[in-house]
């Protein structure tokens, strides 16, 4: 995967074509009419992928301005609108604000910078949260190094798909601490 730096001087690393298609191999049955939610979206390639394969609603989730300006204009190219939301927040606010609204999601894709302990956050959050639905899953894209922890709150691993140096770790509501 290339790195790129954005505007505030951190590297954007866009989920590589390959892991792409395999997580889309591996989703694309509960893609079709999902609220799917992409949180650091960088490109927002995955949650545009998550539209082409049949995803009712796309919430992207970015802070860094060129990022934003650069989804929107692809949403305004691919006339996508309708099916969108783009929402410049920090993970941790609009998590918390996205509660408060009582939204919830079917999948989360969640692609934090590697090297830093955003994804533990995040994770936290999410399984803290009801804005996963009772049968929804969170999908988290790390660094092969990065050994993610089998629980977070209420969210169990289920699995690890690796593609080189990169993991995709799936969570789901784990059956012994459903509310």
């Amino acid at each position: 995967m290339k790195e790129r730096n954005n505007d505030k001087g951190k590297s954007l690393r866009p989920t590589s074509n390959r892991v792409r298609e395999a997580l889309f191999d591996i989703i694309r049955s509960r893609v079709e009419n999902a609220r799917f939610l992409d949180l650091y979206a960088g490109t927002g390639a995955v949650g545009f992928a998550a539209l082409k394969e049949g995803a009712s609603e796309v919430f992207f989730v970015e802070v860094a301005k060129k990022n934003i300006v650069e989804i929107n204009k692809a949403i305004e190219k691919k006339e996508l609108g309708g099916q969108t939301k783009v929402i410049s927040r920090k993970v941790s606010s609009f998590i918390e604000w996205a509660e408060e609204e009582g939204l919830s999601f079917d999948i989360i894709f969640i692609d934090p910078p590697y090297h830093t302990d955003e994804i533990n956050k995040a994770m936290s959050a999410i399984g803290k949260s009801g804005i996963l639905k009772e049968d929804g899953i969170v999908i988290a894209e790390h660094f092969v190094k990065m050994e993610l922890p089998q629980m977070f709150e209420r969210l169990e691993k289920t699995k690890d798909y690796h593609y080189g140096d990169t993991v995709l770790s799936f969570y789901k509501i784990s059956e012994d601490v459903k509310v």
